[in-house]
């Protein structure tokens, strides 16, 4: 029987993200009321990871708001992993800070963490049509940067921001040579504060762009995000059909999502094992 990997999200640092990302409801640019706050405590993030691993989850990634893994924020971050690892839960930990070098990233290896997410978002040639204040090429090199240190790779991206069709197959050839471990694919849902203003996709739409992800990336690990409650509501048992292997467990950084008991409970209904830890069955593809 096929196990889903199942991984939580701390959203350890939140807004005032001077970068103007169109999509983003932490970007000082938009007035969208998402909290704001600077570092959570260690013990607060000790008693997510904790919980979330109770609750099936074999992934657990901090992520911090903002361009780049600066040097405080560096230490904070290696201060979190270093006290989940000592306590030996059975996390694979992951690391979301933005722009970072080999140096940063060597370091926040040595101090228990596995992978590094940064999504590339959409193709080369639509991001300037989304964010202004960096470039994609920054993301792909932090990406680079991530798995010359050894760390695996989680990036993806959002569809239904406005792309083609075309895009949305460039997109994912930029990921395909960076052979991604992970890529977590998230559906834009419009808000009223955020300057992208693209209609949410239909059920049918969101179904192709997995389908075509799965088919693009047959190596990856392919992981359901955010839009996924809002797009195909209560039964998502057509998502699992596409192929995806994993899916965030609980609320992401600014929404909530599914009660992270129900949501493991509906994926054992659809067929599945949760999976305990984050290598996959010698008969998977990673």
């Amino acid at each position: 029987m096929k196990s889903i990997f199942l991984c939580s999200i701390s959203n350890v640092s939140s807004g005032g993200c001077g970068e103007d990302c169109g999509y983003c409801m932490q970007s000082a640019h938009h007035d969208t009321g998402a909290p704001k706050y600077r570092y959570k405590s260690v013990e607060q993030v000790v008693r997510e990871a904790k919980f979330y691993r109770e609750c099936g989850a074999a992934g657990f990634c901090l992520v911090t708001a903002g361009r780049s893994l600066d040097s405080a924020k560096c230490e904070y971050i290696a201060k979190l992993a270093s006290e989940i690892t000592r306590l030996d839960l059975g996390l694979h930990l992951i690391a979301c800070n933005g722009r970072a070098d080999r140096e940063s990233l060597s370091y926040l290896r040595q101090n228990g963490v596995g992978s590094y997410n940064h999504n590339l978002e959409t193709a080369r040639s639509f991001f300037p049509q989304i964010c202004t204040t960096h470039t994609w090429e920054e993301r792909y090199e932090t990406c680079q940067n991530a798995a010359s240190v050894g760390l695996k790779i989680c990036s993806g991206g959002i569809f239904g921001l406005g792309e083609s069709a075309e895009q949305r197959r460039e997109h994912l050839r930029a990921l395909a040579s960076l052979n991604v471990h992970t890529t977590p694919i998230n559906f834009y849902i419009p808000h009223p504060g955020l300057r992208i203003q693209e209609p949410a996709m239909s059920r049918e739409q969101a179904l192709e762009c997995v389908q075509l992800v799965r088919k693009s990336l047959p190596s990856a690990r392919v992981m359901i995000a955010g839009g996924r409650e809002v797009v195909f509501g209560a039964d998502q048992r057509d998502l699992f059909a596409c192929g995806i292997d994993a899916v965030v467990l609980g609320d992401y950084l600014t929404t909530k999502g599914n009660t992270p008991q129900n949501e493991a409970e509906k994926i054992k209904d659809y067929g599945f094992d949760i999976a305990n830890t984050y290598v996959k069955e010698p008969n998977v593809a990673i």
